[in-house]
């Protein structure tokens, strides 16, 4: 069956390759670059959210073995 997401994907792509190629590059370079701005902002929160629980007192440190037993409650 198909979703609304899928059709809408569908629709995406189809007015992709209706560009000429010169666009299509572009886009891509457009799409890359917005791709890594928002996992550069996902990295950021992540630290940020790190170094808070390291404030509070709340981050774990140890070795690999560390946390290996603390996953599996030894």
């Amino acid at each position: 069956m198909i979703t609304h997401q899928d059709a809408s994907f569908q629709k995406a792509i189809d007015a992709a390759e209706s560009l000429p190629v010169d666009d299509r590059e572009e886009l891509l370079e457009i799409l890359r670059l917005r791709m890594a701005e928002h996992r550069r902002d996902e990295i950021a929160a992540n630290a940020r959210e790190t170094l808070q629980a390291v404030r509070e007192k709340r981050a774990k440190f140890g070795t690999v073995e560390d946390l290996k037993k603390d996953l599996l409650g030894n």
